[in-house]
């Protein structure tokens, strides 16, 4: 049998792809599973695509599926309604099964309306879908009434099955990194908290399960193995067991797995020894989700954490040189400036180093959404409409869309405003240990401002000025590349070349083989008319066409037209 797993394309398109490209870490899990029992398994990830996209027609067509699972969220599910009719065009036969949170807490109204769908799988995917696929194999379709966590027509019925068991030793799965390469990792299935926003907890449990230190640790290495140094531990509090994760930390330094990453947290789950050893491993950025400084909407939200706990948490990640990032929902029941304006004193007083917001929507699987349709008498149906979520807003007459959009600009003004302000007042702890760590901190955060998202947000000032100090503090912590190659192009960028050489020069005594800081440093040289000098820059890298152009403009500078020639001579036989 063949088997194709689809990651849909989603209605919107998004300015940041982030937020709609990464296939859910449960699709490698029901692939591998399917490998180790010997089935034909392909993982397509079609998130770029749309309904007029050839590839999907001739990639079915190439692959001749015999089942197609479909991986659907709330924001996809169009696109794998509109991707199974098209593989049902081709392949009449072809078997299709939508699976993920979206089908799960939907099962029921897509069965109902779209026909190209064949079996809807609820809950954790791996054994249903096995299971399912032995029925599908062997013909014994009398079978699929006794497969839980599966719902399907009989006879133009739909039926629903039991619900799964949970799986309670996820360690006893295949580990997917002996098959795919991906940087999304979890190290549990499940959540204790409660967030009215949330469908977490309804669709892995509240009973968190966790994978062991060694199988975690594995499949980091297999993938760094295979060429992945960046990773996201997607987990919804990665730090719900403290011990397991400084183990885990632990043998990623015994092993020498050299990696960096990023993890989500809540506020209420980190102290001093974790975030020592969390920052020792190559964690980067904590994200925790906030919600509101205003503590009824977080007690609406059923986010119960206190301002202090918040502070705190926020103090203590950067203190260790990890990036702190605050998630906030607005447009909440009862929002109103005065909770607006809580939510900015409090971002003053935390001061992250990134912050995301998001307006409420309300999908299947919440309690918020539940409470909606029943105070507005309304059914699944409303998923007929292409819309990705619910904006609650729309639904509170004491809320407009206009007033919901300034409630984000005063937010968003306030972090941008401020977080240069923010980055100016990091104080690091002083620990000896950490010093490399702390001067690729700062550097990481200099480029943020430099090159990275920062640099082309408006509303920023002196962004330059910003990261010119960061990076200055980056070096009085360790030699670090990047911190002397940014810190010498803005001096470059400011016209001080003098200033560039002396810190490129002290840049070179640590990285002699560096491109980056020898080209930039023969630039800075050239403008200082010290072309010899320059040359010796740019000859170690003459398989550059930059270098070329710069050797032969220094000897054009310097009268020595012979080799200026020589050297253009050289640069068009690469072209």
């Amino acid at each position: 049998m063949r088997i194709l797993l689809i990651y849909p394309y989603s209605i919107e398109k998004r300015m940041q792809e982030d937020d709609i490209s990464v296939i859910p870490m449960g699709v490698y899990y029901i692939a591998a599973l399917l490998k180790e029992n010997h089935y034909h398994t392909e993982i397509l990830n079609f998130y770029d695509q749309d309904k007029s996209s050839q590839l999907i027609r001739s990639t079915i067509a190439d692959k001749k599926p015999d089942v197609i699972g479909f991986s659907i969220l709330h924001a996809n599910r169009w696109g794998g309604i509109e991707i199974a009719q098209i593989a049902k065009e081709i392949y009449p036969g072809v078997k299709i099964v939508f699976g993920g949170i979206g089908a799960t807490f939907l099962w029921n109204h897509l069965l109902t309306h779209f026909k190209s769908i064949d079996f809807i799988i609820t809950g954790e995917g791996e054994y249903p879908f096995l299971n399912l696929i032995r029925c599908i194999e062997s013909k014994e379709y009398g079978q699929i009434k006794d497969i839980k966590g599966l719902a399907f027509r009989e006879k133009g019925k739909i039926i629903k099955n039991l619900p799964d068991d949970y799986i309670r030793e996820i360690d006893s799965l295949p580990n997917p990194a002996k098959y795919f390469v991906y940087q999304h990792l979890s190290l549990t299935r499940g959540c204790p908290g409660n967030c009215t926003f949330c469908g977490s907890p309804k669709f892995w449990g509240r009973k968190v399960r966790f994978h062991s230190s060694s199988y975690f640790v594995d499949q980091v290495e297999l993938l760094y193995k295979k060429g992945v140094t960046f990773f996201y531990f997607s987990d919804d509090t990665f730090t719900l067991k403290k011990d397991l994760v400084i183990e885990i930390c632990k043998k990623i330094l015994e092993r020498n797995i050299q990696i960096l990453w990023a993890a989500i947290s809540r506020v209420d789950y980190i102290n001093d020894e974790l975030l020592f050893w969390m920052k020792k491993a190559g964690c980067i950025q904590i994200s925790f989700g906030v919600e509101s400084g205003s503590e009824k909407i977080r007690n609406l939200l059923n986010k119960n954490i206190e301002n202090s706990r918040i502070k705190k948490a926020f103090r203590m990640t950067i203190k260790y040189g990890i990036l702190a990032r605050a998630y906030f929902i607005y447009g909440c029941p009862g929002e109103t400036w005065d909770t607006i304006r809580e939510t900015t004193e409090l971002i003053k007083e935390i001061k992250p180093l990134g912050a995301i917001f998001y307006i409420l929507d309300l999908f299947p699987g919440t309690s918020l959404y539940e409470d909606f349709k029943k105070e507005f008498k309304i059914t699944d149906d409303i998923w007929l409409n292409k819309i990705e979520g619910i904006m609650y807003f729309e639904n509170d007459e004491r809320l407009s869309r206009e007033l919901v959009v300034s409630f984000g600009n005063e937010l968003k003004k306030c972090f941008y405003e401020n977080i240069q302000h923010f980055a100016d007042q990091i104080e690091l702890v002083d620990i000896r240990k950490l010093y490399s760590s702390h001067s690729n901190f700062y550097s990481r955060l200099a480029m943020t401002f430099s090159h990275g998202d920062y640099s082309r947000i408006d509303a920023i000032k002196n962004k330059e000025n910003i990261a010119e100090k960061l990076f200055e503090k980056s070096l009085h912590y360790y030699p670090d590349h990047t911190a002397y190659l940014g810190l010498g192009i803005i001096k470059q960028k400011k016209g001080k070349y003098e200033e560039s050489e002396k810190i490129l020069s002290e840049g070179l005594r640590y990285y002699s083989d560096s491109e980056h800081i020898n080209m930039c440093l023969g630039l800075s040289l050239m403008n200082l008319k010290k072309y010899p000098k320059a040359i010796l820059c740019f000859q170690k890298f003459q398989n550059s066409k930059d270098a070329l152009l710069n050797i032969s403009n220094c000897y054009k500078a310097m009268g020595d037209v012979e080799k200026e020639n020589l050297y253009l001579k050289k640069l068009r036989g690469m072209q």
